[in-house]
């Protein structure tokens, strides 16, 4: 199995409640992105800009 863009994402920063804190939001929403490999459309550019991965990786069905 391979790791999804938001997965990446996650490591980047330190774990799934690292980027939940950047984001304020809650782990548990950070947790069922990572599950689902599906990011909302709002939440690229900010995950983009704390981590590192591309809006395109994110969402390439949005970023091409």
């Amino acid at each position: 199995m391979s790791i999804t863009p938001i997965q990446r994402a996650a490591a980047a920063v330190g774990g799934q409640s690292a980027l939940a804190k950047l984001l304020k939001c809650t782990p548990q929403t950070v947790q069922k992105w990572c599950a689902t490999g599906r990011v909302p459309a709002e939440r690229v550019l900010g995950i983009e800009l704390f981590t590192g991965v591309s809006k395109e990786d994110l969402r390439p069905d949005l970023y091409k």
